[in-house]
């Protein structure tokens, strides 16, 4: 008698550890998308009660966020080529180097 596990079998897609839970990213995406119809086609989900505070941060705001934290804060490809790809040192930084490699201490 032979034992098989799941792990023996090949998955049908590889497993990428950068890539979010499926499940989660659907329910975050369905939570924003039903938040932002809330406050767009009700009055009542843009308005601020004592209890909550102002509606519209925890109906879109809050799962927005949780949906951009769960893709690891990653900006959207448009973003990303619109940031400069080279990375500027600062004239102060240098300042300091110099300015700390010609002082020895004494132990």
């Amino acid at each position: 008698m032979s034992i098989v596990s799941i792990a023996s079998f090949p998955s049908s897609r590889p497993v990428d550890p950068d890539r979010p839970d499926a499940a989660l990213d659907r329910m975050l995406r369905r939570a924003v998308l039903t938040g932002l119809a809330l406050v767009l086609l009700v009055p009542l989900a843009r308005a601020s009660t004592d209890a909550l505070g102002w509606l519209p941060l925890w109906l879109v705001g809050m799962p927005a966020v949780a949906w951009w934290a769960l893709h690891r804060f990653r900006l959207p490809a448009a973003a990303r080529r619109l940031r400069p790809a080279v990375r500027r040192r600062s004239p102060q930084a240098r300042r300091l180097r110099a300015r700390h490699a010609g002082v020895v201490r004494a132990a």
